[in-house]
């Protein structure tokens, strides 16, 4: 496994997420609405872990353009769109598609993706067993909790065969939807951000690539299945969609839509982090 990332966790504690949850509303936000970024300076936030790591590079990239880019690490997938919601920041990177168009519908928000970034794969992983196939009837399988991830993890599942989901079933779909289950797996609906300390409690579970890389998980070499690369959960730049046409903002996108970035993505992550652009 890789060596740890170092990074810092300070997680907020679910008192302080679940107080947060209901804010980013539009109303509330605005006063953010119509205000203008500073051509010489953007804040950017990001989630710790690969998000981070890359992000620096392009902003090393964005002040060699004359622009300036002040990151501001999160911990959690709430804030850095409840922030950006409430003006706090002028974009953030770290999410895909299917997760911002439920934070929007459910928080009554309008950010917009601006430009594309990454693929995280999501991967399967176990401490017990080296491979899918090894695997008993009746684990217990460790999914994401959120409704998006915990949906991605169920289609991995389903291109390799092993549940079958409901006909109609979206980006969205939940155990409830789970149709076919050939190996009788036992979901267990656990938080993102803790699967890698709780997987020696299970006997498989999924994890998001940058929980498995904070913790010395290495998702191309670790995984015994792994999302193809045709995935709709690309990740994005994301901002308010009143500055979705900014020039300062364009110009973030251009920095980290670099040559510089992308050699450094292929060179640290090595295939466990793709560019998508």
């Amino acid at each position: 496994m890789k060596k740890k990332n170092k990074i810092l966790l300070g997680l907020a504690s679910l008192t302080l997420v679940a107080a947060l949850v209901g804010c980013g509303t539009k109303e509330d936000s605005k006063e953010s609405q119509g205000k203008a970024i500073n051509e010489n300076k953007i804040v950017v936030g990001v989630t710790s872990g690969p998000h981070e790591q890359i992000a620096e590079v392009a902003a090393k990239v964005a002040k060699e353009k004359g622009l300036e880019v002040e990151l501001k690490s999160f911990s959690d997938y709430v804030l850095p769109n409840t922030s950006l919601a409430e003006g706090d920041l002028d974009a953030n990177s770290y999410q895909h598609k299917p997760f911002l168009d439920t934070f929007n519908k459910d928080h009554n928000t309008d950010l917009v993706p601006v430009g594309k970034t990454i693929l995280n794969p999501m991967g399967i992983y176990s401490e017990k067993y080296k491979s899918f196939e090894d695997i008993p009837d009746g684990a217990t399988f460790g999914l994401p909790n959120d409704p998006t991830n915990g949906a991605r993890a169920l289609f991995v599942l389903q291109e390799a065969g092993y549940i079958k989901l409901k006909d109609g079933a979206d980006l969205t779909a939940s155990i409830r939807d789970v149709e076919e289950n050939k190996k009788n797996l036992k979901f267990i609906e656990l938080e993102a951000a803790q699967i890698p300390k709780q997987l020696s409690e299970v006997d498989v579970a999924a994890i998001n690539t940058n929980f498995a890389l904070e913790a010395g998980i290495d998702p191309k070499k670790d995984s015994i299945l792994l999302e193809s690369t045709d995935s709709p959960y690309v990740n994005y730049i994301v901002v308010r969609a009143e500055n979705k046409d900014d020039p300062t903002i364009k110009k973030f996108v251009e920095a980290y839509q670099s040559d510089e970035v992308r050699k450094f993505i292929e060179e640290e992550f090595k295939g466990s982090v793709i560019p998508s652009w």
